[in-house]
């Protein structure tokens, strides 16, 4: 039996449980151990009401990051990369250190994270870099000849345009109007290409997009080892860079990115020496809950101790000025 000390966060509500093993003395834990005990507490019938994946922090090795995160799904696979997750990782690192803007490692890169500027409702919310951004098909990977940009795929829909990037996990973005965003398509196409198919291997992270204004949309996403979510940051920065890239809006320019947790900012930019983009992702990283539990394999998870925190009601101030925000502009 081991005690573990969990930070119950969210970004855009798509929640995760944040454990650091450097402090619950879990570094010696096996890949397989992780992953079981993310298959246990992130169930949704649990006593601690799940989550959509468990953010495990740990020592940096390099010397630039101040930590290092790794993203496990409910369903124990691990994900290259989470933006909603490395915004409440990026606020935990940053507050423990005394900093405001430092790097932090994932699976395949280290990015720069920072404190911004509140969304509003006195919001803990923070900037993190997502990089980098792929369009190669063996990047995601996917088995197509050159890039896919706002191109028809037949054999996958006989109407929808699709984008494929990876950033660095793998995105199939489409802009869709409202009856389709409303239509059980996406969940059908999804399903397909995370199971065994003939395009995406290793699957793929499905976004249907919806321009709401020049400067405003709305991103629903089937996550890859998830389901549905109330938001993917990773697929709502894809989701920002395909817009801007289409309507060949200005990449500094402030995107805002609606979805079905809340609302979140986005920019990008390009560095035309290596023909490389960078995008930043920001918002909320809202702590609701810490606490302890004692954890045997065997027999399971007992909350020792559990506090709630008063963030949440601050959240949900602005989850209604977004519902009120889309009421008026999704027609």
């Amino acid at each position: 039996m081991v005690k573990i000390e969990f930070i119950k966060v969210h970004g855009s509500q798509n929640d995760f449980f944040i454990i650091d093993e450097r402090h619950n003395q879990l570094t010696a834990w096996r890949d397989e151990e992780r992953r079981a005990f993310a298959e246990m507490i992130t169930a949704r019938d649990a006593e601690l009401g799940g989550a959509d994946g468990v953010l495990y922090v740990s020592a940096a090795e390099s010397e630039q990051a101040i930590g290092k995160m790794r993203v496990f799904n409910a369903d124990g696979t691990e994900a290259s990369m989470c933006g909603n997750g490395l915004r409440t990782v990026a606020r935990y690192l940053l507050e423990e250190t005394g900093q405001n803007r430092a790097k932090v490692e994932t699976m395949k890169a280290t990015l720069e994270v920072a404190e911004g500027e509140s969304l509003g409702y006195a919001i803990p919310t923070f900037e993190v870099e997502i990089s980098p951004v792929l369009f190669a098909p063996e990047a995601l990977p996917f088995h197509h000849q050159g890039q896919l940009f706002d191109e028809l795929l037949p054999e996958i829909d006989p109407e929808l345009h699709f984008s494929a990037l990876a950033v660095p996990n793998p995105h199939l973005v489409s802009f869709v109007d409202q009856e389709t965003l409303a239509s059980g398509k996406q969940e059908k196409i999804a399903r397909y290409l995370n199971g065994e198919n003939p395009y995406f291997p290793d699957g793929v992270n499905v976004s249907f997009v919806s321009r709401l204004t020049d400067q405003a949309i709305f991103v629903r996403t089937y996550e890859r080892g998830v389901g549905f979510t109330n938001a993917c940051g990773t697929a709502m920065s894809a989701s920002s860079l395909i817009k801007k890239l289409l309507d060949h809006d200005k990449l500094e320019t402030l995107l805002d990115v609606y979805n079905d947790g809340g609302r979140v900012k986005v920019k990008a930019s390009h560095d035309a020496q290596t023909d490389q983009y960078q995008i930043t992702l920001i918002g909320n990283a809202t702590f609701t809950a810490t606490g302890t539990i004692s954890y045997e394999p065997e027999t399971g998870i007992e909350i020792l101790q559990q506090e709630q925190t008063d963030e949440e009601e601050r959240y949900q101030q602005m989850v209604e000025e977004v519902k009120q925000f889309l009421a008026e502009n999704q027609a």
